[in-house]
């Protein structure tokens, strides 16, 4: 059954907005509609497909992101149109734009927050922040994203927070979030949802740390960038703590070999981008002078993610819906290992709508290679 009440999925392959928005809308519009998310390739006008999601669902908040890829009901496809929508009773929603990430505070988080929690529960009387998670779609390519989420963490207290960078199919060109009637360009979208279901908000990795460390001695964390590593240049003492020589550091090498950052005993992926000409590396995220790094191995991914949603079902009963952010390294390294198609399945078997990533938000963190969301069980 592709749907159950209150929750829809579909999605669209047609190469046209009008057409997909038609379709889509098809399979998601249901009476009480309080959501509806939708997550697009970049290959759609934009402006066009904005407008036809608007006009498609008019009484409901309507947010996305264009994608590095998508999470379908039928697992990952390319060029496609996805999307959930959820109803009350059983669930409310709320949506507050961010823009100019790059002045993004505490206090405006704060205010944002309170804000978006004080309609919140207008829309659910009597709602616990227990029944409550939080959804960041952002920028992909500002790389404001530690700023933001980091205000934002700090003002939604015990309300757990993931989301993903929104992608433009590897064009890194522009990429964009929707709110309102259009798709926004250095700006984010928080998305606040109260549920009277059993939900979990989740990470996995499929990396596990070695014994070997490395203490950034040297970074500009603003531009994502380590120039030493040990005392030493960072690609060099990168290079020799893997055994390869400095010319092999290829984007496959770094996607095979990230490094971890252990916070509270909790590890978070930090993704190596390209050596730069003075040997210095680039990140995905921003890395911090005093960071300590290990090394870190992959293990066998579909098993990491079956036993991800494995745990999390023992928690909360059988999913109805899982709210995916998968990051683009993740679905490059299965196409590489020809076991893209084994994951498919794998998602499609556990309902995750979504979208593959420029980078992923868990908590009070930006992170690479690793699958966010949010398991969402069945009404008692």
């Amino acid at each position: 059954m592709l749907n159950t009440p209150r929750v829809r999925r579909g999605y669209s392959r047609a190469d046209q907005p009008g057409q997909a928005v038609r379709e889509l809308a098809n399979d998601l519009t249901q009476p009480d509609a309080a959501l509806v998310i939708a997550f697009a390739s970049s290959t759609y006008p934009r402006r066009a497909l904005a407008a036809g999601l608007t006009a498609a669902f008019p009484d409901t908040c309507v947010v996305g992101c264009t994608t590095a890829g998508e999470l379908t009901p039928l697992g990952y496809r390319r060029g496609t149109l996805t999307g959930v929508s959820l109803a009350a009773p059983e669930f409310q929603a709320v949506a507050r734009r961010i823009d100019n990430l790059e002045e993004f505070s505490v206090a405006d988080g704060v205010e944002l927050v309170q804000d978006g929690l004080t309609s919140l529960s207008r829309r659910m009387p009597g709602m616990r922040t227990d029944q409550v998670f939080a959804m960041l779609l952002i920028d992909g390519l500002s790389a404001c994203e530690e700023r933001v989420v980091s205000g934002l963490y700090q003002a939604l207290g015990e309300i757990p927070l993931f989301g993903g960078s929104a992608g433009d199919d590897l064009a890194f060109r522009e990429t964009g979030v929707l709110y309102g009637g259009a798709f926004h360009s250095n700006a984010a979208v928080l998305l606040l949802v109260a549920t009277q279901n059993p939900f979990e908000v989740f990470k996995t990795e499929h990396f596990v740390a070695s014994d070997e460390k490395m203490v950034v001695t040297e970074a500009d964390p603003t531009r994502r960038v380590v120039t030493e590593i040990n005392a030493e240049p960072a690609a060099l003492e990168y290079a020799r703590v893997h055994g390869v020589q400095i010319d092999e550091l290829t984007p496959m090498m770094f996607a095979a070999h990230p490094v971890v950052v252990k916070v509270g005993g909790v590890p978070y992926v930090r993704s190596i981008q390209k050596v730069n000409p003075d040997g210095s590396l680039t990140f995905y995220c921003a890395i911090d002078e005093g960071i300590v790094l290990t090394a870190a191995t992959g293990v066998d991914i579909t098993e990491n993610l079956r036993d991800a949603f494995r745990r999390v079902q023992s928690r909360i009963g059988p999913a109805q819906l899982v709210i995916g952010c998968d990051c683009i390294l993740r679905n490059l390294e299965l196409a590489q290992n020809d076991i893209l198609d084994d994951v498919s399945c794998l998602l499609a078997d556990q309902r995750v709508i979504g979208f593959n990533t420029y980078g992923e938000q868990f908590g009070a963190m930006h992170v690479n290679q690793t699958f966010t969301g949010v398991a969402i069980g069945y009404g008692g």
